[in-house]
């Protein structure tokens, strides 16, 4: 069953002042939420638009294993700065694995395991995401054709197949440190993340 509209608001927050706007599958109770800024009218050309996948332990403790957060804050920022676009925050917690299993790759990580062979270790995808649900959110919007924030080809694909004209992709690479160096690297050659070399 597709997911539905059922509440929005206001929201200040530390990088500008957003609408956020959620939707949740009836049948599931799954919620996804659409942060934006600037759409209070249809919109009449493309939209900075990013995908981001819920992630507790960058987007809220500052884990310092991911970019996620730093993604995060950058995009809000990006679109406060530019005074329009929209950030589709997916409950889909650890690349669609969910938390438990996320923290259990994670413990497989620290024995020197990338977090692709970690995943596959635990007989999960190394990416479970699914992205239908965008349609649905971009459409509530208005929004038929998109700037996309992202690295991830894959998700590129995905709007494209749900008939999103993407006009281009706008780079992010925010984050980098010591600890996620290993992790960047293993999204870009075994999961075709774009990166530059010297973004290492």
């Amino acid at each position: 069953m597709p997911i539905e509209f059922v509440a929005t608001s206001r929201l200040p927050t530390a990088f500008g002042e957003f609408k956020i706007t959620v939707f949740q599958d009836p049948k599931t109770g799954e919620e996804h939420v659409a942060l934006s800024k600037g759409l209070d009218t249809p919109p009449t050309g493309p939209v900075l638009v990013r995908i981001h996948s819920e992630c507790l332990t960058g987007d809220a403790f500052a884990s310092l294993k991911c970019d996620c957060g730093p993604q995060l804050q950058a995009t809000q920022k990006l679109i406060n700065e530019v005074g329009q676009g929209v950030i589709l925050y997916l409950r889909q917690e650890g690349r669609g694995i969910g938390l438990t299993n996320k923290i259990r790759a994670y413990a497989l990580q620290d024995q020197g395991h990338d977090t692709v062979d970690a995943n596959l270790m635990l007989n999960l995808p190394a990416d479970a995401r699914r992205y239908d649900m965008c349609s649905i959110m971009l459409d509530h919007l208005n929004i038929k054709e998109v700037h996309l924030i992202t690295n991830n080809p894959l998700k590129i694909k995905a709007l494209t197949d749900l008939g999103i004209n993407v006009i281009d992709r706008v780079p992010l690479t925010v984050g980098l440190n010591p600890f996620n160096e290993d992790y960047l690297k293993t999204k870009h050659e075994r999961m075709a993340h774009m990166y530059k070399k010297d973004d290492f």
